[in-house]
């Protein structure tokens, strides 16, 4: 009897094994991603993790930022994009107080010919999730925020839960040529699936009357769930379509691929893509610069 149960655990232990194989097969491999077209609006979105300033060694410590930041930056270059949204860009040490910020500055320091958009001063605007853009390419005319709250106009509301604060920032560019856009940047927590629906929700009604009043919308960042789940078919009823990222862009710091993409791109329908969503699943300067991998594609305005 005894060795009946012990072969079933072994049996059950090499499916579990043989599943995670196959899983992390699928959602694996090399993107490759192709020169930037200036005639296109390149966009990408990026977790980076959130940095603890007041730990001074080990993971995401102020230390472990020294050894990440390089590469970084080598990320962001790799990307070359027109702008990128970006998650978790927050050094924290107290409360809400967003009084420092290493990796924005470090990144605008190393890449002057951008901006900040959906940014300021912490006590009037959140600053863990800006957009960098490119200067020459767009123009900033408008940004805000709402947190995904029972009050969500009310700077750093906890979540419907009570859980930590969590929010969109958002921003409004313009061409040379005179087009306009909006970008909806946001970050759905990954452990409560009612709060995923209800931000998911609050993001549908704030962003359906720009989009029924005509306005080109991107609605980008670490959504906490994959394509076809709830949480994102909220966001589709007010007229957006999820581009689809193939593979995994969540690593757990490690190049462990064990589920599909949580990180995503949508756009309304006037939108045209011109490449699939490429996913840059690889190290930089021999690193991991975060546990997350940037998702990037090439998009025509209308």
């Amino acid at each position: 009897m005894l060795w009946t149960i012990m072969k079933a655990f072994v049996g059950v232990l090499l499916i579990a094994a043989l599943t995670a194989c196959v899983q992390i097969y699928r959602n694996s491999g090399q993107q490759d991603l192709a020169p930037r077209d200036n005639g296109v609006l390149r966009l990408a979105t990026y977790n980076v993790h959130y940095i603890i300033l007041g730990r001074e060694t080990g993971p995401w410590s102020v230390d472990d930022w020294e050894r990440r930041k390089g590469p970084l930056d080598q990320a962001f270059k790799a990307l070359d994009a027109d702008l990128v949204a970006f998650q978790e860009m927050e050094s924290f040490q107290r409360g809400s107080d967003g009084s420092v910020n290493l990796a924005r500055d470090w990144l605008l320091e190393r890449n002057p010919g951008y901006l900040a958009a959906a940014s300021g001063d912490w006590r009037s605007f959140p600053s863990t999730q800006p957009i960098l853009y490119r200067a020459d390419r767009l123009t900033l005319r408008d940004q805000g925020w709402f947190f995904f709250s029972d009050t969500p106009d009310v700077i750093y509301s906890r979540t419907f839960n009570g859980s930590f604060p969590a929010f969109a920032s958002w921003a409004q560019f313009e061409t040379p040529g005179g087009d306009a856009f909006r970008v909806v940047n946001v970050h759905f927590e990954y452990s409560s699936r009612s709060n995923r629906l209800l931000s998911a929700a609050l993001v549908r009604d704030r962003i359906a009357p720009w989009i029924n009043g005509g306005e080109t919308v991107f609605v980008v960042g670490d959504l906490n769930a994959r394509i076809g789940a709830p949480t994102m078919r909220n966001i589709e009823e007010a007229g957006v379509s999820f581009m689809p990222v193939q593979g995994a862009t969540y690593h757990f710091n490690q190049g462990l691929h064990l589920f599909g993409a949580i990180d995503h791109i949508g756009a309304t329908a006037d939108v045209q893509p011109v490449t699939d969503p490429v996913v840059l699943r690889q190290r930089f300067g021999g690193e991991w610069p975060t546990d997350h991998y940037p998702v990037v594609v090439d998009v025509a305005l209308p």
